[in-house]
């Protein structure tokens, strides 16, 4: 009797990159929608990225779930165009929140605005509003889609499209990894879709709103996330490596 060879996630996200390699946003979609049916999601924060990856999904009904992590402290304007994207499109994206108990224990113990006073009280309501419900969105499922682009950090300056995620279990896919700024305004212009406008008024990473500034000309990319902290810590918990 054959013994079947078991690949490791490792091995797996290798073959998956080079079946994607040579096919565009929407036929790697599509091709990994049908290859992982049923168990596949992307996750959306409604940025520039992830409305273009939305689009890919909604306007050519590949079969992908789409869910958000409602913090419960964004900014108004990204509810607006949350709204308004289930509005253009006729769709219901997903919304997963964090565990009442654990953030109203959080708050009544530390402070409301807690986040300002440490590193470590930051990363726990990072964890408690964002990765504890990601962690439970992402149950069950063997390929996560993601908006991350090389150009976000220097150290995703060399990840490949398809990965391996160890830390939650399954394979990550990245289609836009390797788009410029400048294409992915060429393509909403080009297609219409619906964006936050506070990426008109200087914002570009945009998370929670006590947590998110506007950037200044020659500030880098994240210089607007978490800007009260030293950058070698301006990470939430939901894409390490």
């Amino acid at each position: 009797m054959e013994t079947q060879t078991v690949l490791s996630g490792y091995e797996q996200a290798e073959i998956l990159q080079k079946a994607v390699d040579s096919l565009n946003v929407t036929a790697a979609l599509r091709y990994l929608a049908e290859k992982f049916a049923g168990q596949i999601t992307f996750s959306t924060s409604f940025s520039f990225e992830d409305q273009i990856i939305t689009h890919e999904i909604l306007a050519h009904e590949i079969g992908i779930e789409i869910f958000t992590l409602d913090t419960g402290r964004l900014f108004a304007e990204t509810y607006s165009v949350w709204s308004k994207t289930n509005d253009y499109y006729n769709a219901k994206i997903k919304a997963y929140y964090p565990q009442a108990a654990d953030l109203e224990a959080f708050i009544n113990q530390k402070g409301i605005n807690a986040f300002y006073e440490s590193v470590e009280n930051r990363k726990s309501c990072c964890h408690i509003r964002k990765v504890e419900p990601l962690q439970r969105a992402l149950k069950g499922k063997k390929l996560w889609v993601t908006g991350l682009r090389a150009d976000h950090s220097p150290e995703r300056s060399n990840s490949q499209s398809v990965e391996w995620d160890e830390k939650n279990q399954l394979i990550k896919f990245h289609p836009l990894l390797h788009w410029k700024t400048e294409e992915c305004w060429e393509y909403i212009n080009m297609n219409r879709i619906p964006y936050n406008p506070l990426h008109q008024k200087g914002f570009v990473s945009i998370g929670c709103s006590p947590c998110t500034r506007a950037i200044q000309i020659g500030e880098d990319f994240r210089a607007g996330r978490w800007w009260w902290e030293d950058q070698s810590k301006k990470e939430c918990g939901l894409h390490t490596k």
